[in-house]
Order: C-alpha cells, then structure tokens, then sequence
C-alpha cells in the first residue's frame, strides 16, 4: 500500500509541477518538466541503426572509461554520481516494460523502472510516446523491438524511501525493453536462441543513442536479470564486449556506473558484473 501512495503522490507532484519538502521548503519542477516532456523522443530502429553507425566512426573522447560496480538501487547510484557535479550528462537505463509506462508502478509492483517511476517525472515522459506501447501491445513476440524512448534532463526529486529530496537533480533516461526470456522459454522458445543477438543489437543502439545526446556517464545494471530471467551473464558480457579496452565504446563516456541490486545469497548476479568491470 505505501509504495501505491508514494506513486499516488507523484502524480501529484507532476500535475502541479511543484512540492514541498519535510522541513516546508518549496520546490518548483515545473520548467524542468516542461522541458524534459517537450523533448522526449521516440526512436525506431531505423533511425537508432543510423545514428550507431555514425557515432560509431567518430573517434572516443575520453583516454579511457572508468568502470565501478555497485550493489545498490539505480535511484542510489544515480543520484551519488549526480551530486559529484563532475558530468556533463548522466544517462540512466530503465529496464522497461514493452507494454506498460511504468510497469506496474501505480499498483505498487516493485520492480527498476517502478522505482524511478515513484521517484521522478519519467512516467510522465513515457506518456508522451503512446506509439511504444502500441507497437508492443500489437505484435505478440515477447523479444519485443529495438525502439527507445528518450527523455532527457528527467527531474528525479525522490529516493528509493519516497522521501522527497531537498535538490531534485537531473538524468536522461534511456527507456529500452530486454526481451522477456522467460515468457520467450515458456511461450515462443524457437525464439530463444536469438535473445544473445537481440541483448547485442539492442545494446549497442542504447549505448549509441546516450553517446549521441552527450551523455558522459551511464549508469547501467543487470538489465532485463529480474522479471524478465534473462542469464546476467549474457548481460555482463555484452555490456564488457562494447565497454572494456577492445569495445566499440570504450573511451566514448567518461564514466560507467553498474548498480547491480542483488538479494541473492551468493550475489550471483552482481559477481557475473563485479568480475569483468572491477578491476579496469
């Protein structure tokens, strides 16, 4: 029931455009707002192909990445390197929902893009692109698309708690749906051995579009690991294939974050991340 009323109240918060926080202080979103929905962008894989394979033949700008591994919320790790100052633009991956804005945030499911949801103005921005919904909703294969919904300088003025923040602080959210691989092994699974390729093409035209709208940090994680059971290994090695020294990306951001939330005992997950970035 809480996690409904923090969205609830989010809601609010993005109808007036304003809140007020615990110590009665007045904070006004509604400039940055305006500013992030009048820029949100649909891009198919068209226009996505095209603009990897222009960033791809310009030359990196940095000497060399940065790599850290987290265990912890996407909210916590974007907001920690938020409030460094030391970045130009910070792009966040939202592990999507291909049918839903916000999955299911507004009746409290508990899952990433539910937790930036409760937290921001990126529902709103989803909002904005009816036609993502629409193709996935129209096409049965539970590999989904390539198509991304870009909102740029998205205000995020909650923490993981729904305690509203007393600086809301600024992101660009990349909104791109894994392939469901474990709704594809129950349902579709002559379909499962194109999910590798998929996770590659889709990520190379996600780390593409951040680098084509300026972005200079990502904070990234185990996309598509929950919910929808795709191997973090797959994720990891894909993510390391186009970051690390050899990669296509390497050297194009100056920083990568992977906030990898991880319950599991033996954090399998987060060593399948922590094991290829840690030490570079």
């Amino acid at each position: 029931m809480r996690k409904i009323a923090i969205a609830q109240d989010t809601i609010k918060i993005l109808e007036t455009g304003y809140y007020s926080t615990p110590d009665g202080e007045r904070v006004d979103i509604s400039k940055a707002l305006a500013s992030c929905l009048d820029q949100t962008i649909c891009y198919n894989p068209e226009t996505l192909a095209t603009i990897e394979n222009n960033v791809i033949d310009s030359q990196p700008q940095f000497s060399k990445t940065q790599f850290e591994v987290r265990n912890e919320t996407t909210l916590m790790g974007g907001e920690r390197i938020a409030l460094t100052q030391k970045f130009k633009k910070i792009g966040v991956l939202n592990f999507a929902s291909a049918k839903n804005p916000g999955g299911g945030f507004l009746r409290g499911t508990q899952a990433q893009e539910e937790s930036l949801a409760r937290s921001s103005a990126l529902y709103k921005s989803l909002l904005k692109c009816p036609e993502y919904y629409e193709f996935h909703r129209s096409h049965k294969s539970l590999l989904y698309s390539d198509r991304i919904i870009y909102s740029p300088n998205c205000p995020v003025f909650k923490n993981d708690d729904g305690t509203l923040l007393k600086t809301p602080y600024l992101v660009d959210f990349i909104t791109s749906p894994a392939p469901n691989a474990g709704e594809v092994w129950r349902n579709q699974p002559q379909d499962m051995e194109k999910i590798p390729e998929i996770l590659y093409s889709r990520g190379a035209k996600l780390l593409s579009l951040a680098l084509y709208h300026g972005c200079d940090a990502l904070v990234l994680g185990a996309w598509g690991c929950g919910v929808f059971r795709n191997q973090p290994s797959t994720v990891a090695q894909m993510f390391a294939d186009f970051l690390l020294p050899s990669g296509e990306f390497h050297g194009r951001f100056e920083m990568i974050l992977f906030s990898v939330l991880d319950w599991t005992k033996e954090n399998r997950i987060f060593t399948e991340f922590n094991s290829r970035f840690s030490n570079q």
